[in-house]
């Protein structure tokens, strides 16, 4: 008998839902939280067509991020995109890169931008032009050179700790490090901290991908290019 009674609430409620227009129903999963957005665009056709449209995303960007609608569309080489990818943006400002509670959006699309290069494609560009695209980016944004290579090593810093931990991932970072150096003047030279956090991330989480060869090719790399080296990373 009770289940019947829960089969006819659920009924009940998914035909309710059921006959709300789109923008009621907007109103309501911008108030649900973001980490449940992906689950509910796969309960229903209807719903995942909200989710794949600019109008829920436009709603979600004024909602959270009210300012959004203030800012200007700003030169260089990667663009702004619609308001889902504006959206994605700034919640990555928000939650890795906020200082002082203050949240720039160009941030937030370089990282994307990054990210999205690394990961999708099957041969990125090499580092120093991915690098000096970003360098471009906020450079043309108005930022100094000195704070454009700063933000520029943090988004690779948090890029790099973000990736998934698979064999594209274990191939990326064993063609980042193996990358000869080239030399390039500030604020296009690649970063020390980078380059550590490439190696560190080969020799602790990836160390059982490596055959015999190539432990030993990037090892000499890391060596060559840092002294001492941690001991953790010896050892194959």
């Amino acid at each position: 008998m009770t289940d019947n009674r829960d089969n006819d609430t659920l009924t009940s409620v998914d035909n309710l839902f059921g006959k709300l227009p789109d923008h009621l129903l907007i109103e309501i999963f911008i108030r649900v939280p973001v980490s449940e957005w992906a689950q509910i665009s796969c309960v229903k056709k209807q719903w995942a067509n909200l989710f794949r449209g600019e109008s829920l995303w436009q709603a979600a960007l004024m909602r959270t991020f009210p300012l959004a609608g203030q800012a200007k569309r700003w030169p260089g080489p990667i663009p702004r995109g619609l308001s889902k990818r504006r959206f994605a943006a700034l919640y990555v400002s928000k939650h890795i890169f906020t200082v002082d509670n203050e949240i720039d959006e160009i941030v937030g699309h370089t990282y994307l931008f990054l990210k999205e290069q690394l990961e999708l494609s099957t041969m990125p560009a090499p580092s120093g032009i991915l690098h000096g695209t970003i360098i471009d980016q906020f450079i043309a944004c108005g930022k100094s050179r000195e704070d454009a290579h700063e933000l520029a090593s943090q988004i690779w810093l948090a890029v790099i700790d973000n990736l998934e931990e698979n064999q594209h991932t274990f191939l990326l970072l064993k063609r980042l490090a193996l990358e000869g150096d080239v030399f390039l003047p500030f604020p296009y030279s690649r970063s020390i901290k980078v380059q550590w956090r490439v190696f560190e991330k080969l020799f602790t989480d990836f160390r059982d991908c490596f055959d015999h060869a190539d432990y030993y090719n990037v090892l000499a790399m890391a060596k060559n290019k840092f002294q001492p080296i941690p001991s953790s990373w010896l050892g194959y």
